[in-house]
């Protein structure tokens, strides 16, 4: 196990590869990450002109400070290895690539990488993975598949495909991705990388968006995709620090700095005991807090 990434991703954006209007507004959007996607969003027959249009765009997104993470085709369209040459570059801060079934594909992907790298005069190992678990297989292998590459720093579940995979219909309540969606929470903490929940498709229904993105946070994910810029501040929210638990996390720190200096291990607060694995949640959370502005 590696230690997990401390760059903090909660609302990473789809933004359709093929319109360069959309790209250059998602300039301007309050989000960790925007992706430009060369995969779901684009046509079969627009795919060679969104490459292009992508690498024209990557230079202006990460000027405006955002992190570049390019969704590219997957291995078995035979588009990834042109995807990736086409925008790799030091303004391309990770990959994002779907389907992923097993570590070898991750092995591949990191091959193509280094390769691109190359090409283009950069430090090779510096572009980081994201793999999307969203197939049985990949569920059961989670853990192997974050761990096949130093590049992954995180792993996404993706539940429409995952439902279409194993055959059964997606339903508003979502009992049916229940298993697996925690199951890739899971992976991701064991093997040190960051889990990114699935996107809500219904994004005019506000309230459900936060009912989800709140089901994830409980389930250990820190972070959610978004396909619309109304859903950004709705994740952004759910996901980072809430005033309320900063606070409560400074004065667990202060009381613990008097027990210990008092030569005492545990402590009472508010009712509540406080020993070292909460104080190191505490921690955690004023250290996200300070990385977020939330502080």
């Amino acid at each position: 196990m590696r230690p997990a990434d401390r760059i903090v991703l909660r609302n990473p954006i789809f933004v359709p590869g093929n319109r360069r209007d959309m790209l250059e507004k998602a300039a301007g959007f309050k989000t960790d990450a925007v992706v430009p996607d060369l995969e779901d969003a684009v046509p079969p027959g627009e795919k060679d002109a969104a490459r292009d249009t992508v690498a024209g765009v990557t230079g202006e997104l990460a000027g405006a400070g955002h992190r570049v993470i390019v969704r590219i085709n997957s291995l078995d369209t035979g588009m990834a290895e042109d995807d990736v040459a086409a925008v790799a570059g030091p303004d391309v801060y990770g990959i994002s690539v779907g389907k992923v079934t097993r570590p070898a594909d991750v092995s591949e992907y990191d091959r193509i990488l280094s390769a691109a790298e190359a090409n283009a005069g950069m430090e090779v190992g510096s572009t980081k993975l994201l793999p999307w678990i969203e197939t049985a297989a990949a569920v059961y292998d989670a853990r192997a598949v974050a761990l096949a590459s130093e590049r992954v720093i995180a792993i996404v579940f993706g539940a429409e495909d995952y439902t279409r995979d194993v055959g059964v219909r997606r339903t508003e309540s979502g009992e049916e991705i229940e298993f697996a969606r925690g199951m890739v929470a899971l992976a991701a903490h064991a093997a040190g990388v960051t889990p990114l929940d699935t996107p809500f498709v219904r994004f005019r229904d506000g309230d459900g968006l936060k009912r989800d993105a709140a089901q994830a946070l409980r389930m250990g994910y820190k972070g959610k995709f978004a396909i619309h810029p109304a859903q950004l501040e709705a994740i952004r929210t759910v996901f980072g620090p809430q005033p309320e638990e900063v606070e409560h996390a400074r004065r667990v720190i202060q009381a613990w700095e008097r027990a210990a200096a008092a030569g005492r291990g545990t402590l009472d607060l508010d009712g509540e005991m406080v020993d070292a694995p909460v104080v190191e949640r505490a921690r955690n959370l004023l250290a996200q807090a300070a990385e977020t502005g939330a502080d």
